[in-house]
């Protein structure tokens, strides 16, 4: 059964047990899962990927259907989930209820996927697609976080934050962040203030630095990092700006495996390609290949994961990563 993100509010979720979050707006996804599952949630939450399911398969069936008394309740989340997932999905959502709440994210999943097509025509299933955020869901996020906050800014401070964002509600938080922080000793923010506090806005380098690194400019990149002084939000900010493009570039080199012509492959490429892109695209795309991409996309992924755990080695970590690679 698909039901929109918007709509989810409107759903009895004790009566779905498996939920299917697929697209590229990692945002979202952190916010339904945060919002609808986690808020009130005080048992035990697993998390695995797809693969780790897959290797004890029996193990993590047995461990669902066998449930102690004494056991607290549990909330599994499966992240980089495919197809492969859909023997098992199928055979849990015919077995008799599972007093577990079990979400499962994926990137982007084509209107072929069995996956996909399983949970859209489920009826005990549900399934949210989650899509890149415009302007109009940006602002309603800037709202959410003022009124919840009790913070005021003009409309031409949240056209920048918006402008600005790229399009990622995680980059937008960020900077909603460091403005909260900033209220406590400033009652009225300024857009001079905006400019100083945001990495967005004053740090371009960031943005240069993961096209550098895509495109295999390991000159460019020894430069930026030699420039900066990052701090460990920035290096969140790369490492987001790293995987964002990544997954860009894997839908274009996959395209490329379909149809050599990189430059009417980018030409066309939806959303559109800003044209002073275009080139150092072009320059990444002939970089790696699209088995390449996926590795790195992993690889990203478990930096984020290691950056969270000691925060205090981020800059380390995110430097060492991108020097190496």
């Amino acid at each position: 059964m698909i039901v929109k993100s918007f709509e989810l509010q409107k759903l009895k979720f004790s009566e779905f047990n498996l939920h299917l979050i697929y697209g590229n707006n990692d945002g979202i996804k952190q916010d339904i899962i945060s919002d609808f599952y986690l808020s009130k949630f005080d048992g035990e939450i697993l998390k695995y990927d797809e693969q780790d399911i897959l290797n004890k398969k029996d193990e993590f069936v047995s461990s669902l259907l066998n449930k102690s008394l004494f056991e607290s309740s549990k909330i599994i989340i499966i992240s980089r989930a495919t197809d492969k997932l859909i023997n098992l999905i199928t055979d849990l959502s015919e077995k008799e209820k599972i007093d577990v709440k079990i979400v499962i994210k994926s990137s982007g999943l084509e209107k072929k996927s069995k996956l996909r097509s399983l949970f859209e025509k489920g009826n005990n299933l549900i399934c949210t697609p989650v899509y890149e955020d415009d302007a109009r869901t940006l602002n309603t996020v800037i709202q959410t976080f003022l009124l919840k906050n009790k913070l005021n800014l003009s409309q031409e401070i949240k056209n920048i934050l918006i402008e600005k964002s790229k399009g990622d509600r995680i980059n937008l938080r960020n900077e909603l962040f460091k403005l909260k922080s900033l209220s406590l000793t400033k009652k009225r923010i300024s857009v001079e203030d905006v400019d100083k506090l945001s990495n967005l806005a004053q740090n371009y380098s960031v943005f240069e630095l993961s096209d550098s690194y895509l495109a295999k400019n390991s000159r460019r990149v020894s430069n930026i990092l030699n420039e900066n002084n990052y701090s460990s939000e920035d290096c969140i900010l790369i490492i987001r700006t790293l995987l964002n493009k990544s997954k860009r570039l894997l839908k274009i080199r996959s395209e490329i495996d379909n149809n050599s012509n990189i430059d009417q492959i980018i030409s066309s490429f939806k959303p559109p390609i800003f044209w002073k892109e275009k080139a150092i695209i072009k320059k990444q795309a002939q970089s790696w290949s699209t088995d390449e991409v996926k590795k790195i996309i992993f690889k990203i992924n478990d930096l984020e994961i290691k950056v969270k755990k000691n925060a205090s080695n981020s800059i380390l970590f995110v430097s060492n990563f991108v020097s190496n690679h």
